[in-house]
């Protein structure tokens, strides 16, 4: 015992141990073995936190810019990206083929598994939807200023390109309300529709084009945050006001008012619809018709009682899917037998007929307008993604399945640069008729081809029978549809969640009811953007504090239990960005709480601040004005005396941060993977240098 204990001093481990003459060697061995088993665990634990702060600055590099847009692409339009089309040494060429065309065109996949049963199923739901398509068709067409037929071709070719690539079951593909009050709104601006319709006609096929150009870029490139900017709340607005504003345009149809304005706002509309009844009471001279708003009103209240019957009754949804087709096929015959167009009812006169007509050659990408065609093509893209991609995920969650947003993007173009060459506008996914889809039971996209080669077959063979029909009868289907665009409910929801977000949804609805479709999107975009940049200039900076009997450092305002430790300061930036908009707010902050003058610090460090901790886990990036600003808060800290240290920065981060050598000149061992070793090294810095 003695020469083990006289070994264990020799080798230096109790240098620090003086015993006691009167202590007995039993008790000294045991005063030995604990102060080893200190200094190894002490040992351990220092090897331990050396090799974690390796991990955050030993971490790769992250790719560069040009890899991350290839890889992009490569996922978007080959299958997992290159794991299956590029890096199976296994697969053949015509393997590897058939997975990316399967990726394109999801229909391959679901149809080998296609059953009689599934299509018993779609052909109802795509007869019913077809039965609601035709007359929205023709009246969304006169609401985009252009040819009835032009609205049924848009409900065929459109349809069926979405049908191979696009993933979702339920959506119905045609024009909408709201992209056909879009087109009339702006291109005007550049090519009248009533003087020069064809040059008016052209420049919506241009716009469709660029459209459909658009909506494939983001989904080739992953740009659907794009679309983003455009929020729930502004669409919830602008979705409302443009319903307003679209049944107050079908008074025109409903009244017989020959003389009306073109412009959408609430104010010139509604002086357009004063003056033309003023001015028949006073002068006598007829610029309306009542037989008109008789008609149109009559089946408007047919409409809406097959509507409230089918709410009522599920097993009814049929009925007010085709009460739009009935009241197109009774008001023709009653206007062709009593002759009422004789007497002032407006009628829709002829439709041409036949199978989609090329437009290739009347596209216009030379001239003074391609500019305009440009820029109205991506409000009408970020508009009609927006609703369809909302629609369809509504659905898809009912059903229980995922919707690729990109996916989606890249068949909406593709199918809208197909239109555009086969004389179609900008067709999206609608969310009356997908309603109507859904409630009748569809199973795949076979419904929408089921619409569209009906739609066809009526082109071909009824759109002469269509010659008497009221165009009041087209306002009032239109008028139908508006109720479901506006949700008063959801409205009340944001307001109680979020008063940002109700500014953006009320600024884009009396920017669409006030002055025009552009300056409501207009409006709703910089209300979401400087919601944005004020997030961003004042981001969220939190002093955390350990709470008892747990490892976890959180915000000490809320929760109050926890305990700051005194002399250090751990404060974590609450920020996806340090960048030039907040970079010199959240040095000048610390810099006030390290000498202690901030008010609004809940529970300030007990005595001099001698460490201060970034915990970095919410910052994605850093760029070089917010390097600077680190740089000048660690020089301001070392004048105090003050240590910095950093808590797990993430990739980007830690890339750029040695790029600019800042991490050397706090030091590597000032970098640590959790805030409670941070804390525990500053803790034995301070112990050290007291």
């Amino acid at each position: 015992m003695v020469y083990f204990l006289g070994l264990i001093l020799k080798l230096g481990t109790l240098k620090n141990i003086k015993v006691h003459p009167n202590t007995s060697n039993c008790h000294a061995l045991k005063l030995a073995g604990s102060n080893m088993r200190e200094q190894v665990v002490f040992h351990q634990e220092n090897h331990d936190q050396t090799e974690r702060t390796k991990w955050v600055l030993d971490s790769p590099n992250p790719p560069p810019l040009w890899k991350k847009l290839s890889s992009s692409v490569k996922e978007t339009i080959l299958p997992h990206g290159n794991k299956f089309c590029f890096s199976s040494k296994k697969k053949t060429s015509h393997g590897r083929a058939v997975s990316c065309l399967k990726n394109l065109f999801p229909i391959i996949c679901w149809l080998r598994d296609y059953k009689a049963s599934k299509f018993k199923d779609d052909l109802l739901a795509g007869l019913t939807l077809a039965s609601l398509s035709i007359p929205q068709s023709i009246g969304y067409a006169t609401l985009a200023k252009v040819a009835p037929e032009y609205g049924l071709y848009t409900s065929v070719v459109p349809p069926l390109i979405y049908a191979l690539m696009g993933s979702s079951r339920e959506i119905a593909i045609g024009p909408v309300a709201v992209v056909s009050m879009l087109l009339s709104s702006l291109v005007p601006k550049v090519e009248d529709p009533v003087a020069n319709p064809h040059a008016y006609r052209n420049l919506v096929f241009t716009v469709t084009f660029f459209t459909g150009i658009f909506q494939t870029a983001f989904g080739v490139f992953r740009l659907g945050f794009l679309v983003d900017f455009l929020s729930h709340a502004a669409l919830v607005g602008f979705m409302a006001g443009a319903a307003i504003i679209i049944g107050l345009q079908q008074l025109k149809g409903l009244l017989g008012i020959t003389h009306f304005t073109s412009k959408t706002d609430v104010v010139s509309v509604l002086t357009s619809v004063y003056k033309s009844l003023h001015h028949q009471i006073t002068s006598g001279e007829k610029k309306w018709n009542p037989l008109n708003f008789v008609l149109g009103s009559s089946f408007l209240i047919f409409i809406l009682i097959t509507r409230f019957i089918g709410r009522r009754n599920r097993k009814l949804f049929w009925l007010p899917a085709i009460s739009p087709l009935l009241s197109v096929i009774l008001s023709t015959l009653i206007v062709y037998l009593s002759r009422a167009d004789k007497h002032g009812v407006n009628i829709i006169k002829h439709v041409k007929g036949g199978l989609n007509p090329s437009s290739l050659h009347q596209l216009q990408f030379h001239g003074p307008h391609v500019g305009q065609a440009a820029k109205y093509g991506l409000i009408c893209a970020v508009i009609a993604l927006t609703e369809a991609i909302a629609v369809g995920r509504s659905f898809a969650s009912i059903k229980g399945y995922h919707l690729d947003g990109n996916k989606e993007m890249l068949s909406m173009g593709f199918m809208n640069i197909a239109g555009s060459l086969t004389s179609c506008y900008v067709a999206t996914g609608s969310f009356s008729r997908t309603a109507v889809n859904f409630s009748a039971g569809c199973q795949t996209a076979v419904s929408n081809i089921v619409m569209a080669v009906t739609v066809f077959v009526s082109l071909e063979l009824l759109t002469r029978l269509l010659y008497y029909t009221p165009v009041a009868i087209l306002a009032s289907i239109i008028i139908s549809a508006l109720p479901g665009l506006i949700d008063l409910s959801e409205a009340c929801y944001i307001w109680k969640v979020d008063k940002l977000d109700f500014l953006a949804c009320i600024g884009a609805f009396l920017g669409v009811l006030f002055a025009s479709v552009e300056i409501g999107l207009l409006v709703a975009v910089i209300i979401s953007f400087a919601k944005i940049l004020i997030q961003s200039i004042r981001p969220g900076i939190e002093v955390l504090g350990r709470v008892p009997r747990t490892e976890a450092f959180c915000d000490v305002t809320q929760y109050p239990m926890a305990i700051s430790t005194p002399g250090i300061i751990v404060i974590r930036i609450s920020s996806g960005s340090l960048c030039f908009a907040n970079a010199s707010f959240v040095r000048e902050r610390i810099l006030k709480w390290v000498s202690q003058d901030e008010d609004d610090l809940k529970e300030p460090p007990k005595g001099r601040v001698q460490a201060v901790i970034l915990d970095m886990t919410n910052l994605m990036n850093v760029d070089t004005s917010g390097i600077l600003a680190l740089e000048e808060l660690h020089k301001r800290l070392l004048s105090r005396g003050v240590e910095l240290a950093m808590v797990n920065p993430r990739w980007l981060v830690i890339h750029k941060l040695k790029l600019a050598h800042f991490v050397d000149k706090i030091g590597k061992e000032w970098v640590f993977l959790t805030v409670g070793e941070a804390v525990d090294a500053c803790l034995s810095a301070k112990i050290a240098r007291a």
